[in-house]
């Protein structure tokens, strides 16, 4: 087991075993009338592929380069597992990414990464897959206060700004946002901080998911409620239990930007990559986002 309960099998494998679980409630992936896709049209916005082929079809293309996009579920959901794929995927279609660390060590982080099939350790040699713990940065800009003010946050802000313009970083993870916010407490603080981020990375191109850690049973997608309004998108993780069995579960709420499918999927997780299945209504017992 890794990363967030990686199952070293085959994309073929996986949709059946996905299949056999949920037999009754889904219909197995299989093409535009589950996952819709359409051309883009000239004057549209310019798209970050994920690399995840059915978030991109839910997507309409990926998401609208630039967003600021919130990933919102409780303990186990996959936002981790989400998140490092994308910066892998983008890594290797060339876009320098950048995963800012706030709770975990970049070293036990990287043996989360390993069991992908398709991740290539060369990328951090070259530079074009960075993992940065954000204590670090704390400590170098002199925060070491437990509660962040004004002036700290936009300390903040300016020096991961500064690490995106100076490193040319096209996609960004921040791993939890909700961390980050801990520290801030205040909510005018936390939305100017949330403000500003949002808005000096959307100039640079460069495309965030903020991690946003939630209780299972808590209601909304953030745990200081207004990380979702800022937001360009928000994605929820969550678990749904089925017969005794727990399923991850994955739904877009809202993307700035583009058309959208809003419809509940299930969600593998695989050395392969992510897997979603559309989900039915039925009677089941959902939980965690």
């Amino acid at each position: 087991m890794a990363l967030g309960g990686f199952c070293r099998v085959g994309p073929v494998l996986s949709h059946l075993i996905l299949s056999a679980v949920i037999s009754n409630i889904a219909p197995r992936v299989g093409g535009v009338a589950h996952m819709p896709m359409k051309e883009h049209e000239a004057g549209e916005r310019e798209r970050c592929v994920t690399g995840i082929e059915a978030i991109d079809h839910i997507l309409n293309g990926g998401i609208p380069r630039g967003n600021t996009v919130l990933i919102s579920g409780s303990v186990g959901t996959g936002k981790t597992s989400i998140c490092i794929e994308f910066l892998i995927r983008g890594a290797l279609s060339n876009e320098n990414s950048l995963y800012l660390s706030v709770t975990e060590p970049t070293d036990k982080l990287l043996k989360n990464v390993i069991p992908f099939d398709f991740f290539d350790d060369r990328l951090m040699k070259q530079g074009k897959l960075q993992f940065v713990d954000l204590p670090k940065i704390y400590a170098e800009l002199g925060i070491d206060k437990e509660d962040m003010d004004t002036e700290s946050t936009r300390l903040l802000v300016d020096s991961i700004a500064g690490q995106v313009e100076e490193q040319k970083i096209r996609r960004l993870v921040l791993d939890s946002v909700t961390s980050v916010c801990y520290r801030i407490k205040d909510q005018e603080r936390i939305r100017d901080f949330l403000l500003r981020l949002g808005t000096v990375l959307s100039a640079k191109g460069c495309t965030s998911l903020l991690v946003s850690e939630i209780r299972s049973s808590e209601e909304g997608y953030s745990r200081w409620g207004v990380e979702e309004a800022l937001a360009d998108g928000v994605v929820v993780t969550g678990n749904l239990e089925r017969r005794g069995d727990l399923l991850r579960t994955l739904q877009i709420v809202k993307m700035r930007g583009t058309t959208h499918s809003r419809a509940k999927y299930v969600l593998d997780l695989t050395t392969s990559g992510v897997l979603l299945v559309p989900l039915l209504k039925g009677g089941s017992v959902t939980g965690g986002g």
